[in-house]
This record gives structure tokens, C-alpha cells and sequence, in this order.
């Protein structure tokens, strides 16, 4: 199986404008491919976005109650 004429001059085109070799544009998009349909690895990448916003939640949350105990007079 090979490409068709056309997707192989616009991938061809496309590798140019971004200053990429073709090679290389064949590389990301079959990585990309890939990475779409491994549900696992999406999962995976959901998950350590969300720690990362739980974390950083976390200490926002946390500053912010300091400040605002710091203000009060117990």
C-alpha cells in the first residue's frame, strides 16, 4: 500500500511550511495517530493534568485560608 499523489505533495507542502523534514512530519503524525487511539495513554495524560490542577488548587486553597485567618482576631 502506498500514499496517494495528493496526500503525499500536501504532507510534502505541509513538512515545508513548518520547516520540518518529511521524515519528521511522518514521525509526529503517526505518533499522534497512535497516541489517539490508546485510550490508556489519553487516560493517563487526563489523570496527570488533573493532579497537577489538584495540587496547585490545593495550595491556592490553602494560602488563601492563611490570609484570611491571619486578618481575623481569635
Amino acid at each position: 500500500m502506498s500514499i496517494p499523489d495528493d496526500l503525499f505533495e500536501r504532507a510534502d507542502q505541509l513538512a515545508s511550511r513548518l520547516g520540518k523534514s518529511r521524515s519528521e512530519l511522518y514521525r509526529e503524525a503517526l505518533a499522534d495517530y497512535v497516541a489517539r487511539r490508546d485510550t490508556g495513554a489519553v487516560t493517563a495524560a487526563l489523570n496527570e493534568v488533573a493532579d497537577g490542577l489538584a495540587t496547585e488548587r490545593h495550595g491556592f486553597s490553602a494560602e488563601a485560608a492563611r490570609r484570611a485567618l491571619a486578618r481575623d482576631e481569635w
